[in-house]
């Protein structure tokens, strides 16, 4: 056990396409520069962190699904891998995956198992950050139960504005059933792309909005194109091109988190 005190972080929206995986992935990446020891959780069965990092699944290799359904035979060690870049860990995910949901579904337990797999890591690594699937499911509120803090990225557009709502609603759920230490530590407004009105509107309706305004964090993640370069050479952007758009705006957030607690 370290002595460590890990920041545990589950970036979420039950949104698909709102930047959570870039955002898992430079993160991580960004905290991994600054000499963090950082841990990705990919609690996604379409498994893009774990291909966004360069790890490839081969036969034989244990991966999240094989922690969560054998929960007293393999341990977090056994499913940590290191990725090329040190102090940046994956536990990696698996198409499998999808499958835990009914698995599980008459299992003691079932929605803290990826807390249980993962206890005798706690104080091993400064941020453990989770990737969380585009759906409310038994997967999702494994990640929210063994989380202390959400992260959400919010897609500068109307209907992932609109879904926070719901959203709000499962994390206050989960915290009031399951996890009382659960919090909300911010939206981040993403893919904001400056030329187009849709854009400025939503990222003003997030400011001027009494639900979400003290929560919004001052970065705001723009498009950027190298973000779909630097996913096809499974590469953190960070890493990728210190330059662009995208390396600085989540280098940006993760100094941000670096000093931002939960606010709800």
């Amino acid at each position: 056990m370290g002595d460590k005190k890990s920041r545990i972080i589950a970036v979420a929206n039950e949104k698909g396409g709102v930047g959570k995986t870039v955002t898992v992935v430079n993160l991580g990446a960004a905290f991994c520069r600054q000499g963090k020891a950082v841990l990705i959780v990919d609690m996604d069965p379409q498994f893009n962190a774990t291909r966004g990092l360069g790890v490839d699944i081969e036969a034989g290799m244990l991966t999240v699904y094989d922690l969560i359904k054998e929960n007293e035979s393999i341990t977090a060690a056994d499913v940590i891998v290191p990725t090329k870049w040190k102090g940046l860990d994956l536990v990696p995910s698996h198409v499998d995956l999808a499958g835990a949901e009914v698995e599980l579904i008459d299992k003691a337990g079932r929605e803290n198992r990826l807390k249980e797999g993962l206890k005798s890591i706690s104080g091993e690594y400064d941020f453990i950050l989770l990737d969380t699937p585009p759906s409310l499911s038994l997967l999702t509120v494994n990640v929210l139960a063994y989380a202390k803090e959400v992260l959400i990225p919010c897609q500068t557009h109307p209907y992932a504005y609109a879904a926070l709502d719901g959203l709000f609603d499962t994390i206050f759920s989960v915290k009031e059933n399951i996890n009382p230490d659960l919090s909300i530590t911010g939206i981040v407004a993403t893919l904001f792309d400056s030329r187009t009105r849709v854009s400025h509107n939503i990222l003003e309706k997030l400011k001027n909005d009494e639900r979400y305004t003290d929560l919004l964090f001052d970065t705001v993640i723009r498009v950027n194109t190298t973000i779909a370069e630097s996913a096809d050479v499974s590469k953190p952007l960070i890493f990728y091109r210190r330059s662009s758009y995208g390396s600085i705006d989540y280098t940006s957030l993760a100094n941000e988190l670096l000093t931002h607690r939960n606010k709800i």
